[in-house]
């Protein structure tokens, strides 16, 4: 049965930096070993974040990219803008408005601290769960 987790922002350095906890769910796939995409809202949003997952962590290496050449499939962690095609992952990190449905064995929503956003992450968790999803919720 596949999975999705709504990571619900609130601690203030998440807040401040939603996009550290995407950086941080990364790193965790990464050694796990769980190859994974990143969906991204835009492409200013998708650079946003290949930039961070550089600099958040001096000690972390995580191999990643955004998506589009032949590297894609040997990358561990694959961003991917809209309208980018890529191969799906056992594990999606989405950040977009819509559901990530698809071959994800687990999918993990972001979820930003801010109330519009908590609003669409309801209509999200109500649709996976229609679609027969497991569903757990985690307070960041």
């Amino acid at each position: 049965m596949p999975r999705a987790d709504f990571y619900l922002i609130a601690k203030p350095r998440f807040a401040e930096d939603p996009l550290l906890l995407v950086c941080e769910l990364a790193r965790r796939a990464f050694a796990a070993e769980q190859p994974t995409v990143i969906l991204a809202r835009s492409l200013d949003e998708a650079e946003a974040i290949d930039a961070k997952l550089w600099e958040f962590d001096e000690d972390a290496f995580i191999p990643h990219q955004i998506a589009g050449d032949e590297d894609d499939a040997v990358t561990a962690v694959l961003i991917v803008p809209p309208d980018v095609e890529a191969e799906e992952r056992p594990l999606a990190i989405n950040l977009r408005d819509y559901c990530a449905l698809g071959r994800h064995e687990r999918v993990l929503e972001v979820v930003a601290a801010d109330p519009a956003e908590r609003e669409e992450s309801r209509r999200r968790w109500t649709e996976y769960k229609r679609r027969g999803y497991e569903i757990a919720k985690h307070d960041m």
